[in-house]
């Protein structure tokens, strides 16, 4: 699969775990916020990895927010602006989907969300620019 299309596939993954995790928590009764939480997570995972794979970089096998910050802002130093988003959002990758681990009230399920929503959001604009970039050149 060529670059673009496969950056696209996962900044389309990236969307659909945002939309799952708007909807477990603005849309369910009782709302689901540990799941929401961990979707948040998965959505901020995917856009990194979508950077990495636009730049031509195989993100590695993990899901360490904060190590795939690093790799992204060893190519942009712009992403030292997501650092404290993505350790904020880190643990609901695993521990939410354990009992007794993590249990994001409403209140930080909302605040995983809107972290996600911008992590997605920077990751998209970067993508989007280079693309912009490399069609004007």
């Amino acid at each position: 699969m060529p670059e673009l299309d496969l950056t696209k596939e996962w900044l389309k993954y990236a969307d659909n775990d945002l939309i799952v995790a708007r909807h477990l928590i603005e849309d369910m009764h009782p709302k689901q916020t540990e799941i929401s939480a961990y979707h948040s997570q998965q959505c901020a995972e995917k856009s990194l990895k979508a950077f990495l794979f636009f730049k031509d970089i195989e993100p590695p096998k993990i899901h360490n927010l904060p190590k795939l910050c690093e790799l992204c802002k060893n190519i942009d130093a712009e992403f030292s602006s997501l650092e404290i988003d993505c350790e904020r959002l880190n643990p609901y990758g695993s521990a939410v989907r354990y009992p007794n681990e993590l249990a994001p009230d409403e209140i930080i399920a909302k605040a995983a969300l809107d972290r996600a929503q911008k992590i997605c959001s920077f990751c998209k604009a970067k993508i989007e620019g280079k693309r912009n970039e490399k069609q004007t050149a």
